[in-house]
């Protein structure tokens, strides 16, 4: 600001000064030279100032319907970049967070994902929390060549689309359901149900657990669906209740499953209840209280279980670190994974050698390394030529058991 206001007197001076001696070329040449030259130097300021830090733009919904996940996911990047700044930085500079709101919408996380690029400058992004606004800002980073982490969105759809400028670290919605496979028949699950988000992320969700419940021999039963801001499901509760299913699996957000599991008690529906996704726990004991009893979880990262993880000092640190901020504990499993990408995207950068978008794609490539959801590498998914980068993390199964979180071994 001091520059600008240098400016601005500088400016101010120069003017006076023709006003006064307009027949003094001499002066007025001089006077236009001082102007140009403070213009110079102003420039020169703010184009260094730019380069002492390293732009990350994060794409995330801060408000609408799911702005409570947005938000958690917004600090596992802050929570990251202070640990990354606090251990030099990335090539000897600050990481520095653009933080964009979303709005819970498809056509704004485009827009986000434009402005970031076009405004912003950055050669790199993170984002964009849900399966329809991360495939609705693809396109913008073909167009653009900009690569973007992907740390949450789980539709099959997002690595399958033929877009080289997309490396997910979340698993997808048929990882999950493998991964969840061997607990099918200690659970007993005969026929199952589905109540799911009408999105991208809920309907894949069915196409990949119905896929691997079928291929266990369990039989596919109702398939409801809901609006993402919706409240009331008595409707698609009243099918459900009517059919012989044994188990419902339920893809929404943390709010929609509190309120389901409410609603399924008030009802009187009595179904082994599994969410996928990565619900918090913590939070439905907390708003659910007895409806969330007994229900069943898949999660990418278990705050409470850190030895479970592949690498048990990196999970404590960390929520250690979050509790230290004294961010909302529920949010703790939903950060860590975008604290996963933070890393990632950073250590690209450090082996990138340069702060531009082609060099971090191809860097993205070489990612090897543990994490707290697993070891993160990425293969080729995707039209031959136009291959994603999609990593293969773990995930957990945990119940809810008077009050209490426990993990459910296979």
């Amino acid at each position: 600001m001091g520059h600008i206001v240098s400016l601005l007197i500088v400016g101010e001076a120069a003017f006076e000064a023709r006003s006064e001696i307009t027949t003094m070329e001499g002066d007025m040449s001089i006077a236009r030279r001082i102007l140009f030259s403070t213009i110079a130097s102003y420039m020169a300021i703010s184009a260094v100032h730019a380069q002492e830090t390293i732009k990350l733009g994060v794409n995330l919904p801060l408000t609408g319907a799911v702005a409570a996940s947005g938000n958690f996911v917004a600090n596992g990047v802050k929570v990251a970049a202070e640990e990354i700044n606090a251990n030099g930085g990335v090539l000897g500079k600050k990481l520095e967070l653009i933080i964009e709101d979303n709005k819970s919408n498809p056509t704004e996380a485009s827009n986000v994902t434009e402005k970031l690029i076009v405004r912003d400058k950055v050669a790199v992004i993170q984002g964009a929390w849900g399966s329809t606004f991360t495939l609705a800002a693809m396109p913008k980073l073909m167009e653009y060549k900009v690569p973007m982490v992907v740390d949450i969105a789980s539709s099959t759809k997002v690595t399958t689309a033929g877009n080289p400028y997309v490396f997910r670290v979340a698993p997808t919605n048929l990882m999950e359901a493998q991964n969840f496979a061997p607990h099918i028949k200690n659970l007993g699950i005969r026929k199952a149900d589905f109540l799911v988000v009408n999105n991208d992320w809920g309907l894949n969700g069915v196409e990949a657990f119905g896929k691997v419940l079928r291929e266990n021999g369990v039989e596919v039963g109702q398939v409801q669906t809901m609006d993402p801001s919706a409240q009331d499901m008595s409707s698609q509760l009243a099918v459900i209740k009517a059919s012989d299913g044994d188990t419902l699996f339920i893809t929404g957000s943390v709010e929609q499953a509190m309120l389901i599991m409410k609603q399924m008690q008030a009802l009187g529906i009595e179904r082994r209840v599994v969410t996928s996704g990565g619900a918090m726990p913590d939070q439905l004991i907390a708003q659910a209280g007895s409806a969330a009893d007994g229900t069943y979880h898949i999660m990418l990262f278990v705050p409470w279980f850190p030895e479970a993880t592949p690498n048990a000092e990196a999970a404590k640190k960390f929520v250690k670190s979050w509790e230290e901020h004294g961010f909302d504990p529920y949010g703790m499993p939903e950060g860590a994974r975008a604290y996963v990408g933070t890393h990632v995207i950073a250590r690209a950068i450090e082996r990138a050698g340069a702060v531009e978008p082609e060099a971090i794609r191809k860097a993205l490539w070489e990612t090897d390394f543990d994490t707290l959801t697993g070891h993160i590498a990425f293969s080729k998914e995707g039209p031959q030529g136009k291959e994603s980068g999609q990593a293969h993390p773990i995930s957990y199964l945990v119940q809810i058991d008077n009050g209490e979180i426990k993990l459910v071994e296979e």
